[in-house]
């Protein structure tokens, strides 16, 4: 019996020994994940950012017009994740979804390098301010709307893909956490670069130069992540999570005639979960059992007919978060006019510091980013921790959020007012002696105040709304909740795009030269839209219950919320 069983285990330990060799994963891999973030953002921030400054100087298009083909970008830039993601649980994997965006990213930014070191693919060249500037061709356009969009591909299946691969190189909850804290550091370290370094060889050096080194940094990070290939561990595609929300709403409407019962005998289980709530009767019917249904062994025969009370409690749980899924829409659509119209309203303002260096425009929503990363640090070791030693409780995401609404309503404000003060300026005559008319006398360092709010509100807001998807959506979904985010915030730069139009069409507040404009209004304007989004915020709060809600898993949750503030 003794040798029976000791060659049992002798076979056992043989047949999984070729498994464990194969499964890959661990802190190996860290440094190809890793370094391929670093590249990949790096080549990101460094054409994106930059954007707006790069249409009008090179392609001559119009200042206005070029914040909204940027908002329109950034926009596509956030949805795409979603897409992703998707591919990735349903599919492919994680890891033919990076290697294939990041090299999609890398053609992009080859044929925008292209764009900018040869003259036949753009318009001559002329003043910023000037209204006879020669408009860009479309076999022009074309190649660099074609450039653009692959970049753009590229971003959106990587940027949150990464994360959810990284994290499944790890089987524990504490190293998933610590490699989300190294993926957070890692994407503001790179942002940084890229909004200093890339971004001022763009503006002081060439174009040229600094799409160069974007792509070469795209390279980097692509050749870094397939040396890595055989090291990772690959995650097999699990099917669609929105195919059960889905299945959810069919079922529930094929029945939609029945009775709702109040018999715990009458719904399927496949869980362990109590009766359906009450809330959102109507589709307590997906998980009502009728003739035939179900099979002998237990289990569902249609699928599309028959779901379990998990899955109805599940889709019910996303349905109760997009009203708050609305108000943070409107809370990023200002922030994203607010950084496009800054780049336009530096253009015009003194970047000088010191005889011999300019602050690049584009350079400006560094001040935010690194706003951020500062106090999302402050708030997670001192202010969190200090707020729970005070009231025994932990800061709930939406507390996080509302706080958030708060200081992006203040950053309006002030913006508003640091625009009013630079309107005086111009409307005085008071200019650079050493430049074009257009520059105001006034140090662009009165923007640096509303950009560091902005970064301040949005180290509240961004991880609070994460952290909420992460708890609350279900299990299924969590791998793909920060991209649910994303795509909402990429929702707010289009709805950003919309509110532009609308202003430009109604007001003469926005022309092409903003010096004959009145962006000051427009800031009071996102200030009164911010009030009224916060009390519409208030009350979905009030009435929002968390079902997920528990002190064992904050250290998880807040670890997650971490990795996904990943603006590029």
């Amino acid at each position: 019996m003794a040798g029976s069983v000791s060659s049992g285990d002798a076979e056992t330990a043989m047949s999984q020994e070729p498994s464990t060799k194969h499964r890959g994963g661990g802190w190996i891999t860290f440094p190809f994940m890793i370094g391929t973030l670093l590249g990949l953002t790096i080549a990101a921030g460094g054409w994106l950012l930059n954007l707006i400054v790069y249409l009008i100087q090179e392609f001559n298009v119009k200042s206005i017009a070029a914040a909204q083909i940027s908002n329109i970008v950034n926009g596509c830039i956030c949805m795409a994740p979603v897409i992703g993601a998707v591919a990735a649980d349903s599919f492919f994997g994680t890891i033919p979804v990076i290697a294939v965006s990041a090299f999609f990213s890398l053609m992009g930014v080859a044929l925008l390098t292209l764009t900018a070191s040869v003259d036949s693919l753009r318009p001559s060249p002329c003043e910023t301010a000037s209204s006879l500037c020669q408009s860009p061709s479309t076999i022009q356009l074309g190649v660099l709307f074609t450039a653009i969009t692959l970049a753009s591909i590229g971003i959106g299946g990587t940027r949150f893909t990464l994360a959810t691969a990284g994290a499944n190189q790890f089987d524990k909850t504490k190293d998933q956490g610590s490699f989300f804290n190294w993926f957070f550091f890692t994407t503001y370290l790179a942002g940084a670069i890229s909004a200093t370094v890339i971004v001022y060889s763009e503006d002081n050096i060439s174009w040229t130069l600094g799409f160069g080194l974007c792509a070469a940094a795209n390279l980097f990070s692509f050749l870094v992540f397939i040396f890595g290939k055989r090291l990772y561990k690959h995650d097999k595609p699990l099917g669609s999570p929105f195919t059960s929300l889905l299945q959810v709403i069919f079922a529930a409407v094929l029945k939609r005639k029945a009775d709702v019962s109040s018999n715990e005998k009458d719904y399927y289980y496949n869980e362990s979960i109590t009766m359906p709530t009450k809330s959102l009767r109507f589709f307590n019917r997906a998980a009502l059992k009728q003739e035939n249904e179900v099979k002998q062994d237990g289990t569902i025969r249609k699928r599309w007919r028959l779901c379990s009370v998990q899955q109805v409690e599940d889709f019910k749980a996303v349905i109760r978060i997009i009203p708050l899924a609305l108000a943070t829409i409107f809370l990023s659509t200002p922030v994203a006019i607010q950084l496009s119209l800054t780049v336009l309203q530096g253009l015009v303002m003194d970047r000088r510091l010191g005889p011999n260096f300019k602050i690049p425009a584009g350079s400006l929503q560094v001040i935010a980013l690194l706003s951020a990363c500062l106090f999302m640090i402050v708030n997670d070791r001192f202010l969190y921790p200090f707020y729970q030693k005070l009231t025994g409780k932990f800061l709930t995401p939406l507390h996080r959020v509302g706080i958030g609404h708060v200081f992006n309503i203040l950053s309006m404000a002030v913006t508003a007012i640091v625009e009013a003060k630079r309107l005086k300026i111009v409307e005085n005559g008071h200019f650079l002696e050493s430049s074009s008319s257009s520059i105001a006398d006034m140090s662009v360092l009165w923007l640096f105040p509303p950009l560091v709010i902005v970064g301040i509100g949005e180290a509240f807001h961004f991880p609070g709304n994460v952290a909420l998807c992460y708890q609350e959506f279900p299990e299924s979904m969590r791998s793909t909740a920060t991209s649910i985010t994303s795509l909402v915030i990429g929702i707010s730069f289009y709805t950003s795009t919309a509110i532009i139009n609308l202003i430009q069409r109604t007001t003469e507040w926005l022309p092409d030269d903003i010096n004959h404009g009145r962006v000051d209004n427009v800031y009071w304007l996102l200030v009164i839209g911010g009030v009224l989004n916060l009390g519409y915020f208030l009350v979905c709060s009030w009435v929002f219950r968390y079902r997920n809600l528990g002190d064992d898993d904050h250290d998880k949750v807040a670890a997650v919320s971490h990795s996904t503030t990943l603006s590029p």
